[in-house]
């Protein structure tokens, strides 16, 4: 990673109201359910601005919330899309198309300075277009066991993606039209396999696909250099997708305070 390197950061707040946001008055979205007293959106943009590495930060949330608290540690906030990729258009724009900017999902309890800056540096080293975090099953379980995700398993092991990627805003075109592909094709095997390839699910099915396999694949799909970044700060990882996740986050964040 070159000496010195400040990131601009985007993190996606937008989202319709779900089950985590219900039981929370006014809130627009999970971003702004707070968990143990600070919203979750309040927390990332905490560990955000903990770190050395993170300079300007754009945060994408529905108008309704743009004079929250909760948004305070934002330099910009910016409208969000009524889908993810034009939430994440609406927070690359204007951005360096070929440096890359740290992208992070607004449900991030936990997230913490050595997990963003960990991921900063993995990111940096792979030189891909986009670096993409996860972490390995047995490294996530020794620190949050019973923490449910979903997980890939792969040649290498069980892996389990971040709430954090990093990629140079020049590819947001080509990774558009890829999530509109598979958006149309996820609940059909024979599309999917027309995607992916039907030699990378076969050997997914069989735990022989590696990474370095998956990379490839998805560099070819998006015409980019696509990297995966393992992480060991498993922080990286936890979010809050389920109503249950609420009281499991308020242990967590607790925990981790009483820490340090």
């Amino acid at each position: 990673m070159a000496l010195g390197t400040v990131y601009q950061a985007v993190v996606l707040a937008g989202g319709s109201p779900d089950e985590v946001s219900e039981g929370t008055r006014n809130a627009p979205n999970k971003a702004f359910v707070p968990i143990d007293g600070v919203t979750l959106v309040g927390r990332t943009l905490a560990a955000l601005r903990s770190s050395a590495k993170v300079g300007r930060i754009v945060v994408v949330a529905p108008p309704s919330a743009f004079a929250a608290s909760a948004l305070n540690g934002a330099d910009e906030i910016r409208e969000a899309g009524a889908t993810m990729a034009q939430s994440l258009r609406a927070g690359l724009a204007r951005l360096p198309p070929s440096e890359l900017v740290l992208v992070t999902a607004s449900d991030l309890p936990i997230l913490s300075r050595a997990a963003i800056d960990e991921f900063l540096e993995l990111a940096e080293r792979t030189e891909a277009d986009v670096a993409y975090s996860c972490v390995e099953r047995r490294v996530h379980e020794a620190r949050f066991p019973g923490v449910p995700h979903t997980w890939a398993h792969l040649r290498e092991g069980t892996f389990c993606g971040g709430g954090c990627v990093a990629l140079r805003p020049f590819v947001l075109e080509a990774l558009s039209r890829f999530l509109g592909r598979l958006g149309n094709a996820r609940k059909n095997p024979l599309r999917l396999a027309s995607i992916f390839g039907y030699d990378i699910l076969a050997r997914y099915a069989l735990r022989r696909l590696s990474i370095a396999d998956a990379e490839r694949r998805a560099s070819a799909l998006l015409g980019v250099r696509v990297a995966a970044a393992v992480c060991v700060n498993a922080e990286i990882a936890v979010n809050v997708d389920r109503a249950s996740d609420v009281a499991r986050a308020v242990q967590l964040v607790r925990r981790f305070s009483s820490n340090g």
